[in-house]
């Protein structure tokens, strides 16, 4: 890190200075964020909070800011520490996690909210080593956390810092066949000092400037070493990767409600999509085409149509069956709260409403 060394790009441009200029720009644009410690604030001597810093991490992944900021500010009132969050049940995290990603995210949300209160007293270890032995912390988490709430000197790469590095050395493969690449650039530039605030820079400056299109080169405090900018196909970089098709996978669900509007639930399997969460019964799900109909329970089963819904892996199309019901099946449960359901069963309440 932070290599005496004068790095260049292909172009030959120079990197010298790189952090010194980004950080300039930081001190005048950071984004406030509900988990954020600005840089003023740093200077003052107010260090982030650990818990919130990996808080928000977990809950960005694969998720937009403007849908985690609300949500956020929902799991620290009923969590506001980690010890709370570890005390709570399983089903409640899993609950409040509805619409945010993968379930096993919370489920790793949870067991490491454990594991912090019971191997390091409810204080979160500052080093990436020690990060890393915790549950559902990889190298990206480890290094944000230990950079941001610790100011530990860590390379920190999510998809911003990929896209302002690959076009400040004008990389021309897709990301995933680049990576190591991309993270030796990215730690050759990352400084010894304000490493948390050079963390949260390059985010900004990834999202709000060196955008996925459009880029917005003339107001880029590091355009002067930028190669992609210097030769004119920032717009082009980073380069995409031959689209792959998204497989459909067709089934049927059932939405059995009772006259007070609960709806018939059962907990899934803890592996698995929807994993440990509350959801309404399925028939297996085909690639091949609509499954025979395997019916949870017997009921007066009515046909109201059908519903889609787009995963990060498959398109899922459901046949939705609706009937009334007055007595809860053995195994089975009642669920009023229609929130807590992932969202394509809210879907399917939805349509046989």
């Amino acid at each position: 890190m932070a290599s005496t060394a004068t790095l260049r790009g292909q172009t030959g441009k120079d990197k010298t200075g790189f952090s010194d200029r980004l950080l300039d720009w930081y001190d005048d644009n950071a984004r406030t964020l509900p988990w954020r410690t600005g840089p003023a604030a740093r200077r003052g001597g107010q260090m982030p909070d650990p818990y919130r810093v990996w808080l928000s991490e977990v809950m960005l992944q694969q998720t937009t800011v403007a849908t985690v900021s609300p949500r956020f500010e929902t799991f620290l009132r009923r969590w506001p520490t980690v010890a709370d969050l570890a005390a709570a049940p399983i089903d409640d995290v899993l609950g409040e996690w509805a619409g945010l990603g993968y379930y096993a995210r919370a489920r790793n949300l949870h067991a490491c909210a454990v594991a912090v209160t019971e191997r390091f007293g409810g204080q979160f270890p500052d080093t990436e080593e020690e990060l890393l032995t915790l549950p559902g912390i990889g190298q990206y988490t480890a290094a944000a956390v230990a950079a941001i709430a610790f100011d530990r000197p860590a390379t920190v790469v999510d998809g911003n810092v990929d896209r302002v590095i690959v076009r400040q050395f004008a990389l021309d493969r897709p990301v995933r066949e680049i990576k190591p690449e991309i993270y030796a650039h990215a730690a050759d530039l990352t400084p010894v000092a304000r490493a948390g605030d050079y963390a949260q820079a390059m985010m900004d400056l990834g999202a709000t400037v060196c955008r996925p299109k459009s880029p917005q080169c003339l107001l880029c405090p590091v355009r002067i070493s930028c190669d992609a900018h210097a030769e004119g196909i920032a717009s082009d970089l980073p380069m995409k990767p031959a689209k792959k098709a998204r497989p459909t996978r067709y089934g049927h669900v059932y939405a059995a409600v009772n006259r007070a509007g609960a709806v018939v639930t059962e907990k899934r399997a803890d592996k698995g999509l929807f994993g440990g969460m509350a959801g309404l019964p399925t028939s297996d799900w085909s690639k091949d085409g609509l499954p025979d109909r395997d019916d949870p329970f017997p009921a007066d089963w009515v046909e109201e149509g059908a519903v889609e819904h787009t995963l990060t892996h498959f398109h899922l199309v459901l046949t939705v069956w609706r009937a009334g019901l007055s007595r809860l099946p053995k195994g089975y449960q009642w669920t009023e709260d229609m929130s807590t359901l992932p969202t394509v069963f809210r879907k399917a309440v939805e349509i046989s409403a």
